[in-house]
């Protein structure tokens, strides 16, 4: 994995020729936020740290303990919720389709999650490593990311997740 240099937070992503090459951007957390609409506690992205257009999206996820989800769940023994988990893999696949020029302007939501698997519980102190690849785009409104999310290397969580575009 290539990590890449940080671009001033005011600074749009640059668009690459090469889809193939990935972005010599790295998107902040304040880029993030002008590009998807999730708002706290719902912004579960930190950082991209690679970046190939219309492809591949490798971004992280800082795990806290002073997040909301841990006052219940669950007290006495912190675990990231799966659906947080799953939640913060499709922010990732949307930073790929937010980015593609063609595609008409719109909300993408959930369609389908299928083939997710948990392997290990995700604890505060952790940082989730969240790798999409585009597998398919359909009309410009429906498409298809296979997502993984690992934790030192470890893979915590894997699967196929799908999105459609909301009138």
């Amino acid at each position: 994995m290539t990590v890449l240099p940080s671009a001033a937070p005011e600074a749009a992503p640059a668009v690459c020729p090469d889809a193939d090459v990935a972005r010599a951007v790295v998107l902040s957390s304040e880029q993030i936020l002008n590009l998807l609409p999730h708002r706290y506690p719902f912004a579960l992205v930190d950082r991209v740290v690679e970046y190939v257009p219309g492809k591949r999206a490798v971004a992280l996820k800082n795990v806290t303990f002073n997040e909301p989800q841990f006052q219940g769940h669950f007290p006495g023994r912190p675990l990231m919720p799966g659906v947080l988990i799953v939640e913060a893999m499709a922010q990732v696949g949307g930073l790929i389709v937010t980015q593609m020029p063609d595609l008409p302007k719109g909300l993408f939501v959930f369609a389908g999650i299928d083939g997710v698997r948990f392997r290990r519980p995700v604890v505060p102190g952790d940082q989730l490593l969240i790798t999409c690849e585009l597998l398919s785009l359909k009309r410009k409104r429906f498409g298809k990311v296979r997502a993984t999310a690992t934790v030192d290397g470890e893979r915590v969580c894997s699967g196929e997740l799908m999105f459609s575009l909301v009138d």
